[in-house]
């Protein structure tokens, strides 16, 4: 299925990115407080190429000895080429990982051999424990620890301080040992750095790191905690993936790059980490010290309220002689999330379809921050099935739980159009009778729009055709023309004005 080859590091699909003229070296000096996210912003916004800043300046105004990458998932193709595969292939990967999630007993041997591709990828899952590491080339622990050496950006303005924004962050339950990565989480989770060697680590109550530190926690421990800066681009997009619980993101990142991830013990903490990563930050997230973490700039677009969370004490750091920092910034759409998102929602279309049949297409608007709101279209079969579909999707994946609006539409909308979803709201729906209203479910509590911090209404909207059960008028025919005539047309123009494009 894969039409790149695997990209076991950072570094090796950054040479794709210069193969394929989507490469930028920035040589002026550029602060990272401000300036980096600055350009960086511009450059997404005009899909532009990866950059990569080799005189970054720090806030103490003196250069930092490694270079910062930026925008490498700045475009869909650069989002699908990190999958390793092209945007036309995207919806084929989305079906495959559907199979994966549910898969059916082969039919034969003929059958059983055309799954040789599944196969395979399912045993790229099992990693590949080495002695030797690039990300172990430098060991700094103790006193030599000074998360200052890394050139973490300050995003925006108004900011609290330098802040980690592309870390993967390893954890284990309490109870298991290093080598069981198959138990292991990897999640994308806000970091922020507050002295030398402490950091805060943001994760939400329902992520999966932070329900392993509750099991520590339990216990009275301190969870061993392994930050990945820099992995390669399956590893990246494998922790931003809204995989099931009892998936690994580590191990799954195999099966996406083809290639069986290469993972070397920590130094300091009990955790296997990846061997070909550019840095990694090693240390203990505590059971009871906290400290207020931000405001920093959200997704949503607007600075988020400071909050205590926990704190991680750093007690090794390791990283290649000549690493790479990535960093990217959030903000409001576009940002690289949202774009990641838009190829993600292409790719979970299949395994939602399959727990809910009759959907035909399904949108994220990137500019309501992703995931806040759904357009859907659907086969309409019978009367309420527009609020079925609405219930389902809010109770099918933690992701929707977040969506606050629904808008349901027919198969002759285009869900990805605006002009469509207007007229099908214009004609198709009537306030009183096709507005559900939900009160007190879950809201990501950093929408302040919401009453309540962690709880919220939701709206569904039922734009589709009404069936007879639903209305007492007789309902409209939409107007169409005929087939022969749209090619008669086609015809007719493509002799007399050949240069109108139809």
């Amino acid at each position: 299925m894969r039409s790149h080859p695997p990209y076991p590091s950072l570094r090796s699909f950054l040479d794709w990115c210069r193969d394929a003229d989507q490469f930028q070296t920035i040589l002026e000096p550029v602060s990272i407080n401000h300036q980096l996210t600055a350009v960086h912003r511009q450059v997404l916004e005009a899909s532009g190429p990866v950059l990569q800043f080799d005189h970054p300046v720090k806030a103490d105004g003196t250069h930092a000895d490694m270079p910062v990458v930026t925008n490498l998932f700045g475009t869909t193709s650069r989002v699908a080429a990190g999958l390793g595969i092209s945007l036309e292939q995207v919806p084929d990967l989305g079906a495959f990982l559907a199979a994966l999630r549910a898969p059916t007993p082969p039919e034969g041997m003929r059958d059983a051999l055309s799954r040789w591709p599944m196969l395979k990828a399912a045993l790229a899952t099992r990693p590949k424990i080495t002695r030797k590491a690039a990300v172990q080339e430098v060991v700094k622990e103790g006193d030599e620890i000074d998360l200052s050496d890394i050139p973490i950006c300050t995003h925006w303005p108004g900011d609290a301080g330098p802040l980690i924004t592309w870390p993967i962050v390893l954890t284990r339950p309490h109870g298991t040992e290093a080598e069981d990565v198959a138990r292991y989480n990897a999640g994308v989770y806000r970091a922020q750095v507050i002295e030398r060697d402490k950091i805060i680590m943001r994760w939400l109550a329902h992520r999966g790191g932070a329900h392993h530190h509750q099991s520590w926690g339990r216990e009275s421990e301190k969870t061993p905690v392994a930050i990945v800066l820099g992995a390669d681009p399956a590893m990246l997009l494998s922790a931003a993936l809204p995989l099931p619980e009892t998936v690994s993101e580590l191990t799954f990142s195999g099966a996406l790059n083809g290639h069986r991830p290469r993972l070397v013990a920590a130094k300091t903490i009990p955790m296997m980490v990846p061997a070909e990563a550019e840095i990694v930050i090693e240390g203990y997230v505590s059971p009871t010290e906290m400290a207020p973490e931000g405001p920093f700039g959200d997704h949503t677009g607007y600075y988020n309220n400071a909050e205590d969370f926990p704190v991680m004490t750093v007690t090794g750091i390791t990283h290649r002689k000549d690493p790479l920092y990535l960093s990217t910034y959030t903000g409001r759409p576009p940002d690289e999330p949202a774009i990641i998102g838009e190829v993600f929602n292409q790719l979970a279309l299949p395994t939602i379809q399959a727990q809910i049949p009759e959907i035909h297409d399904l949108w994220l608007p990137p500019a309501a921050c992703s995931y806040r709101m759904a357009v859907v279209s659907i086969r309409k079969r019978y009367p309420g099935q527009a609020r079925r579909v609405m219930m389902a999707l809010w109770g099918m994946l933690p992701q929707f739980s977040y969506t606050k609006m629904i808008v349901v539409v027919d198969d002759d909308i285009d869900p990805r159009n605006w002009d469509d979803i207007s007229w099908a709201l214009a004609t198709r729906m009537d306030p009183s009778r096709d507005v559900m209203m939900v009160e007190n479910t879950p809201m990501d509590y950093l929408d302040f729009a919401s009453p309540k911090a962690g709880l919220a209404g939701k709206m569904g909207i039922d734009a589709t055709n009404k069936l007879d059960e639903e209305t007492t008028r007789d309902w409209g025919t939409v107007m169409q023309t005929a087939p022969e005539d749209a090619a008669f047309a086609a015809d007719l123009l493509s002799r007399v004005m050949p240069e109108m494009k139809t």
